[in-house]
């Protein structure tokens, strides 16, 4: 059984128990196994104990950076080789996109290396990024790559699009938000929407709702900061869903309109109000 099988976490957050008490030393164990599983000179004894140094006064990220720091420390200095050895101590897949509880976090640590390090090189970093987001998320690890080698990442999500896997499917758009809760801003897409509206416009009628949900999340940060902008494509897919062959996709469109629109909807933007209720 993997050692990712043995992380006990419960099924949602718990009222009064941090999120920071799922990163703790018993993790840092499981995660030393994984690796020496897969690498004969992974040093277990000498991750945990930089691993673990100080742990119980960090909170949730910084426990999860400086785990991802003792991951460096032990990994191959080159980073190709590093980024196969990260993919190949990974579990088995996410077979379902809901009801899987906090389990993931076993990898966020893993998250925190990519976004640190494998960013140096973007083919295999991007690769990891695929195989963890089946697995975790990678939505806050791609962000560097996005920062640091925008077009190639970009291109990269395009094709992504078509991916047969929801995890992956998500992750361009959710990975691609300009204000991506709890994440470091994309100033560029949140200043030219241009850049991401294309990969929206590819997933808009997906066939999951957990990459639907994503794509409407993202319309909505963009129409922060362009609210006609947003507000004329909403217009545009509402009329495009009223030809529509299909009824049942016709109704996910609109309600991707209407997800998309809550936040002007609140201000009570007119024009926002009004495309929500031709959306019903």
């Amino acid at each position: 059984m993997h050692p990712s099988k043995r992380f006990v976490a419960p099924n949602t957050i718990l009222t009064g128990v941090p999120l920071k008490h799922l990163i703790d030393d018993k993790l840092v164990a499981l995660i030393a196994e994984s690796f020496s599983a897969v690498d004969s000179k992974f040093d277990a004894k000498a991750f945990s104990t930089q691993a673990t140094q100080g742990l119980e006064a960090l909170e949730l990220k910084d426990r999860a950076r400086q785990i991802a720091h003792a991951l460096h420390a032990q990994l191959p200095k080159d980073i190709p080789s590093a980024c196969e050895t990260v993919i190949q101590s990974f579990g088995a897949k996410l077979e379902v996109t809901k009801d899987y509880g906090l389990a993931p976090f076993f990898y966020m640590p893993h998250s925190e290396w990519i976004g640190l390090y494998a960013v140096a090189d973007f083919r295999s970093g991007m690769r990891a990024n695929y195989e963890l987001t089946q697995r975790y998320t990678a939505e806050f690890s791609i962000r560097p790559f996005i920062l640091e080698h925008e077009a190639a990442c970009l291109k990269q999500l395009k094709a992504w699009c078509t991916d047969p896997n929801p995890h992956v499917r998500r992750l361009v758009s959710e990975g691609s938000r300009p204000r991506l809760p709890w994440a470091m801003r994309l100033n560029n897409i949140q200043a030219k929407p241009s850049l991401s509206l294309a990969l929206l416009k590819k997933l808009k009628d997906d066939p999951e709702l957990y990459v639907r949900r994503s794509v409407a999340n993202h319309l909505g940060d963009l129409a922060k900061d362009h609210l006609e902008l947003v507000l004329e494509i909403c217009d545009r897919w509402l009329e495009e869903s009223q030809a529509m062959q299909d009824s049942a996709q016709a109704k996910e469109r609109r309600w991707i309109i209407r997800h998309a629109l809550r936040y002007p909807a609140k201000k009570e933007v007119a024009r926002a109000l009004e495309i929500r209720l031709a959306a019903k």
